[in-house]
């Protein structure tokens, strides 16, 4: 496994990256199952394992603290606050008073008394980033936290967050972590550009599209992301009916290749030089054996340029995968009226 600096923390990172989204009541119930999954990727040489406290309540940061006992110091370990936990709306966002509370909730869950990398799972427009960065920046001077980063930031949101760092003297995002695929390279266009220009490790999540780069024959039959509805998987929808005739041009293309598409979805976002870490997020052990036999994959020039044929740099073929919610600027008309 093949190792690169995460941005200019110091840190050595595997190029994979263990999700755990898949741990627990979202995925897998079976926490021995979990369990071993988890030891199977450390001994494949994964070393960089991301979880959220949003994760079945709780439960994927739960296993995951089960799992690292006895192998803490052989692992980057990184979490993620901000989305909702609970009904109360003050136990969400990037509220000083939520990440103080977060923290130590993911602490003990973790049952670690330090996390590696610390990240905002998604803006929050409520907030002042001066605000969130302050209180992060205290959790690192504590000890609590080693990083920080962002997930799912829009480029100006980077820019501002990196200005408030610089200008107030916090501490600064050191990642970002965006949804990167064959399907969506959106974030080609601006993100990616931008947490280079910045010095940031990249993070990107769902290489296989939410199952769609998988290689099933019918990736909409038996998927557990029935939450997302019609814009990832209703075949009505015209963004997933171009997606499917995408799959269907990137299924031939990497069996011409002699490869599974699943192992071509990776290598490709391997493949980009802004990326450090691709997150990987099985659910059974046979997803995670498939992943890793397809870690030292490489694409050449030639594929690479196919790919471009097939999906143009820079575009999202179906919008409805990045399922992100209208900020209050769209959903508030009372901002959009004099």
């Amino acid at each position: 496994m093949k190792h690169r600096i995460l941005g200019g923390t110091g840190l050595s990172v595997s190029e994979y990256a263990l999700g755990a989204m898949m741990f627990g009541a979202m995925g897998n119930t079976d926490h021995d199952e979990s369990i071993r999954m988890i030891y199977t990727a450390l001994d494949a040489g994964i070393n960089l394992i991301d979880t959220a406290d949003v994760y079945s309540g709780g439960e994927s940061e739960t296993i995951v603290g089960k799992a690292l006992k006895g192998r803490r110091d052989d692992v980057v370990l990184a979490t993620k606050f901000g989305l909702p936990m609970g009904e109360d709306p003050n136990r969400r966002g990037g509220s000083a008073r939520w990440i103080r509370q977060a923290v130590e909730d993911s602490l003990r869950r973790l049952d670690t008394d330090h996390i590696d990398l610390y990240q905002m799972h998604r803006p929050d427009p409520r907030t002042d980033v001066d605000e969130t960065l302050g209180a992060l920046s205290d959790l690192i001077r504590a000890g609590k936290v080693r990083a920080i980063g962002g997930s799912f930031f829009a480029p100006e949101e980077i820019v501002a967050a990196q200005w408030t760092a610089e200008r107030r003297g916090h501490h600064r995002f050191r990642t970002e972590q965006p949804p990167y695929s064959l399907l969506t390279r959106g974030v080609e266009d601006r993100v990616l550009p931008t947490a280079q220009r910045y010095g940031m490790g990249v993070l990107t999540f769902s290489p296989l599209n939410a199952g769609w780069l998988s290689g099933r024959a019918d990736p909409t039959a038996g998927h557990r992301n029935a939450g997302l509805g019609a814009r990832v998987f209703d075949l009505s929808q015209p963004g997933v009916r171009a997606k499917a005739a995408a799959v269907q041009k990137l299924n031939a293309l990497a069996d011409e290749a002699g490869l599974p598409l699943s192992h071509l979805a990776t290598a490709f976002v391997r493949a980009h030089p802004a990326v450090t870490a691709v997150l990987i997020g099985p659910r059974r052990p046979e997803h995670l054996d498939d992943l890793l036999a397809g870690a030292e994959v490489e694409l050449g020039d030639d594929l690479l340029d196919r790919i471009d044929d097939i999906v143009p740099p820079g575009v999202d073929v179906n919008p409805g995968d990045l399922y992100i919610d209208p900020t209050p600027a769209i959903t508030d008309k009372r901002l959009r009226r004099r």
